[in-house]
C-alpha cells in the first residue's frame, strides 16, 4: 500500500515490525495454550515481522537502486531515462526525481552540443579548400578531407606510407617535418604544395596534423609583381635615355637644313648625314613605341566584377572572330554546359583574354589543314573552366616553360606580352591560366575561375 508521504509510510512499516515483535512475544508467554495453536500464534507474527522487515529494506534501498540506475545511464550515455514512477511517495521522492532528471537533461544537452560542434567542425574540414590530414605514430590516417585527396591526386589513403607509390619523398616529409614548421613540395608545373605540421596528444596518443595548400597562384603573383617592377624600371630608364636622343636628333636636323647650307658641303655628304639622322630618329621612336606598348602590363586597371552569362560572352567572341577564321579555313566551335552557366567577372577583360587566346590558336593553325578551334565552358565542383583548344602542331617543351614570361615569344611579329597580360587579368580575377600541349596534337589553354 502506497502512502502519500515517505515518512508516514516509513513510520507505519516500523510500527508493523514493532507490532509483529510484540505479538510474537505475547504468543511466546501464553503457556496455557495448547501446542498446535501456540505454534500458529508464534509463526504468524514471525512471518509478519519478516515481511515487514523485507518491505522496509526494499522501501529504503529504493534510492540506492535509483542512484545505481542514474549512474549506469551516465556511464553508457543513455539519457533517455526519466525518473517519475514514485513521485506519489512524497515530496522527498519528487525532489530527488526532479534533480536526477535535471542532471540527465544537462548531460543530454551537453552531448547534443558536443555532437553539433563536431559535426560543424567536420563540415568545415570537409568543405575548405586547404587539404587536411592527420595520422598516428604508426602512420595510420585518422582524418583526411576531399581537398587533400584532390591535391594529392588520390582517392583513398589508409597509411601515409602509401604516398611513396605516387609522390616520392612526401611521406618522409610528413614524418620529419617538426611541429609548427612549413616546407614546400613541388607536385607539378601547376602545383606547388605548402606543407604545415602540428603535433598534438589526444588521450595519450600522439597525433600529427598536416595541412596542404597549393601556393602556385601565390608564387605566380610574386612572379608577376617581379616582372611588373622590372618592366616599370626598364621603361623608366629607357625612356629617360631615348627621349633626349630624339630631341637632339631634331636639333641636329635643323642644323643640317639651315646652318650647314652656308658652308656649301658636298650634296652627297649632306644627304648621308640626313639619312643617318633620320635612321637614328626612326629607331629611337621605334624603341619608344615598343616601350610604351608595355604600359598596360604595369598599369592594368582592377576588374569591375558583375554577374555574366558565360553563353553570352562566348557568343560575342565567336561572332567577332568567326568571319576572319572562316576566311583562313579555320573552324570555330563552342559549347557551354550548362547553358545557364554564370560567373562573376569583368566582362570586358575576360572578353579580351578570350580573343587573345583564340588569336594565338589561329596563329598556330596557319599551316595546319582542317584547323579547328574549340571553345568550351563547364563547371567542375566549385570552379568554372573555360578551355580554348586547337589541333595545331603544339608548343615545344622548351617554350612551354617560358610562354607566360613577359617579352617571350615564338612568333616573328609577336611582342611577347599577350599571354603574360592574359594571365595577369585572370589572376586579378582570383583564377589561373594554365597551358597544356602535346606535340602534333595541339594545345589547350584553360581559364580556371573559383566561383
Amino acid at each position: 500500500m502506497a502512502f502519500e508521504r515517505f515518512s508516514i509510510s516509513l513510520f507505519l512499516r516500523i510500527l508493523g515490525i514493532a507490532a509483529g515483535i510484540g505479538l510474537f512475544c505475547w504468543a511466546l508467554m501464553q503457556r496455557q495454550v495448547n501446542g498446535s495453536f501456540r505454534l500458529l500464534l508464534l509463526i504468524i507474527p514471525f512471518l509478519l515481522t519478516l515481511w515487514q522487515c523485507y518491505s522496509l529494506h526494499h522501501y529504503i534501498t529504493r534510492v540506492n537502486r535509483k542512484l545505481a540506475l542514474f549512474l549506469e545511464s551516465i556511464h553508457y550515455s543513455d539519457f533517455s531515462i526519466r525518473f517519475s514512477s514514485d513521485n506519489k511517495l512524497g515530496k522527498s521522492f519528487r525532489d530527488l526525481n526532479r534533480q536526477f532528471n535535471q542532471v540527465l537533461e544537462a548531460f543530454r544537452e551537453a552531448r547534443a552540443e558536443k555532437e553539433a560542434n563536431l559535426k560543424y567542425i567536420d563540415t568545415i574540414v570537409q568543405q575548405i579548400n586547404i587539404g587536411v590530414l592527420s595520422f598516428d605514430s604508426s602512420g595510420k590516417v585518422e582524418l583526411i578531407n576531399p581537398a587533400a585527396f584532390r591535391l594529392l591526386g588520390i582517392y583513398r589513403l589508409r597509411n601515409i606510407a602509401e604516398l611513396e607509390n605516387s609522390h616520392d619523398g612526401l611521406a618522409n616529409l610528413f614524418w620529419r617535418l617538426p611541429s609548427g614548421s612549413k616546407s614546400l613540395y613541388p607536385m607539378s608545373q601547376n602545383l606547388q604544395l605548402s606543407v604545415s605540421a602540428t603535433g598534438l596528444r589526444l588521450q595519450g596518443k600522439l597525433i600529427k596534423l598536416v595541412s596542404l595548400q597549393n601556393i602556385h597562384s601565390e608564387l605566380q603573383d610574386k612572379e608577376l609583381e617581379a616582372w611588373q617592377n622590372l618592366a616599370r624600371i626598364l621603361r623608366h630608364e629607357i625612356m629617360n635615355s631615348i627621349t633626349p636622343i630624339v630631341s637632339l636628333i631634331g636639333t641636329m636636323k635643323e642644323i643640317v637644313e639651315n646652318d650647314l647650307q652656308t658652308y656649301r658641303l658636298p650634296e652627297n655628304a649632306t644627304a648621308d648625314l640626313r639619312e643617318a639622322l633620320q635612321t637614328v630618329e626612326n629607331r629611337s621612336r621605334g624603341i619608344m613605341n615598343f616601350v610604351n606598348a608595355y604600359r598596360d602590363y604595369t598599369s592594368l586597371p582592377k576588374p569591375h566584377f558583375s554577374t555574366i552569362r558565360v553563353k553570352d560572352i562566348i557568343h560575342s567572341v565567336t561572332q567577332l572572330m568567326d568571319p576572319d577564321l572562316k576566311q583562313e579555313g579555320i573552324q570555330l566551335r563552342s559549347k557551354v554546359q550548362p547553358g545557364d552557366l554564370e560567373i562573376t567577372a569583368d566582362g570586358e577583360q575576360l572578353h579580351m583574354v578570350l580573343i587573345n587566346l583564340i588569336k594565338n590558336a589561329r596563329d598556330a593553325l596557319l599551316e595546319t589543314p582542317d584547323g579547328v578551334i574549340s571553345l568550351k565552358a563547364f563547371r567542375n565542383q566549385q570552379q568554372v573552366i573555360l578551355e580554348i583548344s586547337d589541333n595545331g602542331p603544339g608548343i615545344e617543351a622548351e617554350a612551354m616553360e617560358n610562354i607566360f614570361i613577359p617579352f617571350f615569344t615564338t612568333k616573328k611579329k609577336g611582342s611577347g606580352i599577350g599571354l603574360s597580360l592574359s594571365r595577369q587579368i585572370i589572376q586579378l580575377h582570383g583564377g589561373q591560366l594554365r597551358a597544356h600541349s602535346v606535340a602534333d596534337k595541339g594545345s589547350t589553354f584553360s581559364i580556371i575561375l573559383e566561383q
